[in-house]
């Protein structure tokens, strides 16, 4: 019998791949066994799963930081998503890892975020009584959700993805993920949102070019690309030169990124008008969060409010309000919380 186009292409990643790479033929498994593909490694059906599920298509409409902005050139948290794998499939190729594996992590590592941004996240964490944590949420999404069946590799890369403002290179085994290639999904994310909400913030007139820091800048470029280019060529060339079978960032590198995520904290996530519309939307999710777990049978949400058997009630709200799109969230507090017009026969 002829060789599967799956084991031909498990084959090629055995030779051709570094021997620190992930191969798709010895993935640890999935939660629950399933026929193998007979066209698609693992990994690669893994990738593929995420970009059609429902939660995916979704992402295009939650906010990366300007909420529901009108302007066509803003980045949402679908495009975010996009960028992160871009940047993280470059440094994968160029280090000979999988890339089938890289994309399938970064395509999936935002998938339980909220509406909202991270003003969503926030408001959840307070007020949900087990708390709110999007990477574990998005954890969620792939295992109950959607039912993804995803593979242990990539279920992990998805959950330690996330830092807040904690250590851009982690070193602690029980926060870092298994393989190098979900470690480098973690840093394309740091990378990627430190770039393109400078550039978001240039644009929507909220930063201009003065007021950029002169010193971290003068290491990573003045211009988006270049930035990205410097970040990205940095961590190529530093494992490279490194060659000890880790993950790599030059000290000044590092130094310039933390610095620049400071400079974002302080100067756009706490920009006076970018706050005002945080604190709406905090608002208006936990007003349909508390509506919600009143009357989690109303006719305008009720087949979407799903209590899953064995479950809190409450984790039923906390799904539906995480999956909720920025412009859906807006509408349904509408027809909630505002007045209708009267209608005069």
């Amino acid at each position: 019998m002829p060789q599967s186009v799956r084991a031909q292409l498990e084959a090629i990643e055995a030779k051709t791949l570094s021997p620190l790479a992930t191969l798709s033929a010895r993935s640890r498994g999935r939660l629950k066994p399933e026929a193998e593909c007979d066209l698609r490694p693992a990994f690669q059906h893994d990738r593929d799963r995420i970009l059609h599920s429902k939660a995916f298509r979704r992402l295009k409409h939650k906010s990366q930081v300007f909420l529901s902005p009108s302007g066509d050139h803003y980045r949402t948290r679908l495009t975010h998503t996009l960028e992160v794998a871009q940047i993280a499939r470059t440094i994968s190729k160029s280090l000979r890892l999988n890339e089938d594996l890289t994309e399938a992590i970064a395509l999936g590592h935002d998938l339980g975020h909220t509406p909202f941004g991270h003003a969503g996240e926030e408001t959840l964490n307070r007020i949900a009584r087990d708390g709110f944590r999007h990477h574990e949420q998005s954890l969620r999404v792939v295992d109950i959700l959607e039912g993804l069946n995803l593979t242990r590799e990539v279920r992990d890369g998805i959950l330690k993805h996330s830092k807040g403002t904690g250590e851009i290179m982690v070193r602690d085994s029980a926060e870092r993920a298994v393989t190098p290639e979900g470690q480098i999904v973690r840093v394309a994310d740091i990378i990627a949102y430190i770039c393109h909400d400078i550039d978001d913030a240039l644009r929507a007139g909220v930063l201009t070019e003065a007021d950029l820091p002169p010193e971290p800048i003068a290491l990573v470029g003045q211009t988006h690309s270049k930035r990205i280019g410097s970040m990205v060529r940095d961590l190529i060339f530093t494992t490279l030169k490194e060659d000890d079978g880790e993950i790599h960032l030059s000290l000044p590198m590092v130094e310039a990124m933390v610095d620049l995520r400071s400079f974002l904290y302080e100067q756009v996530y706490g920009n006076r008008s970018i706050k005002r519309d945080f604190d709406r939307a905090r608002r208006v999710l936990a007003a349909l969060f508390e509506a919600v777990s009143e009357r989690p049978d109303r006719p305008e949400y009720s087949g979407s409010v799903i209590h899953r058997p064995g479950e809190e009630a409450e984790q039923a709200v906390v799904d539906f309000l995480a999956g909720m799109t920025d412009r859906y969230a807006l509408s349904l507090y509408d027809k909630l919380f505002l007045p209708r017009p009267w209608a005069v026969l």
